[in-house]
């Protein structure tokens, strides 16, 4: 696989809400070494956005169709993200994504983000 950086944002569908999926999605996501975030949404979906090398986000996505243990994923709509949006799409509104991507330097950061 390549390691070309690749971002994918990912709505999570199924029972993904309290089973710890998002926390579980924090501790894998930075175990393979991306950015990004995942959060809630209040329609029951959990939404995620992992950027980094393409062999590790392909990684993420197989690992998030399990979950953690109580969690049952019923399908994920994934969908490549040319270039990353410079802004979150919806809280905190105006959040500069860099801010939130960034770690210390050369270093990932990947964040639970508040409920949509």
């Amino acid at each position: 696989m390549s390691d070309e950086t690749r971002c994918v944002h990912a709505r999570i569908h199924g029972r993904v809400q309290g089973v710890f999926y998002r926390a579980w999605t924090e501790e894998t996501a930075r175990g393979l070494g991306l950015s990004g975030w995942v959060r809630n949404r209040r329609d029951g979906t959990v939404e995620a956005l992992f950027c980094g090398p393409a062999g590790a986000v392909e990684q993420m996505l197989l690992k998030a169709r399990s979950g953690p243990p109580l969690a049952r994923v019923d399908r994920i709509i994934a969908e490549e993200v040319r270039e990353p949006p410079h802004e979150l799409p919806h809280e905190p509104p105006g959040a500069p994504l860099d801010e939130l991507l960034s770690g210390p330097p050369g270093e990932p950061r990947f964040q639970v983000l508040p409920t949509v």
